[in-house]
């Protein structure tokens, strides 16, 4: 990816953060939840997706993994990275969410955070805002896959034509 591409995705990834932190102070934690929630769900239904293209497009490669050895290299197939990564960052989201809801409810408990409640409610919506961000990329991302069939169906069907083109011309002569 580009340097530049990835500079400006952190920017607006910490500015969306930090504004979440400033802005989030009135919002209470009970309407936050359901934001996390749909988080949740998306980044599970990502992994889900991916997954299965990871099945469709490279069944051999799933089979070869499964059954080689351990310790044994495995040679990744083109484009295999591209789909890999929204599954790792769709992870290391749903992780994150499902902290968040363990922790919430102990957090709830603990007089130190009760008396700090405002920052508590910045720092949840900061981390709201950039999850939510984090995992607009990541379905941005999940297009990858299916621009890559699109290129290796476009290159197959010129292929083919090409290949036709030629072999009428062959019978021509």
């Amino acid at each position: 990816m580009n340097i530049w591409l990835r500079v400006i995705a952190l920017f607006l990834l910490a500015s969306g953060g930090y504004a979440g932190w400033w802005l989030g102070g009135g919002i209470p934690f009970s309407e936050q939840w359901p934001l996390f929630e749909s988080l949740r769900t998306t980044a599970a239904i990502i992994f889900a997706v991916v997954g299965a293209w990871f099945a469709i497009i490279y069944p051999e490669r799933m089979k070869g993994i499964i059954k080689e050895p351990f310790g044994e290299k495995v040679k990744v197939g083109e484009g295999i990275d591209k789909l890999f990564s929204p599954i790792v960052h769709s992870t290391v989201i749903l992780c994150a969410v499902l902290f968040i809801g363990v922790l919430a409810p102990i957090v709830k408990e603990i007089d130190f955070f009760l008396q700090h409640k405002v920052i508590m409610r910045k720092t949840s919506y900061g981390i709201l805002i950039t999850l939510t961000f984090w995992q607009i990329w990541t379905v941005l991302v999940t297009l990858i896959p299916a621009l890559l069939l699109k290129n290796a169906s476009d290159q197959q069907a010129l292929d083919e034509a090409n290949a036709a083109a030629y072999l009428s011309n062959k019978k021509k002569e």
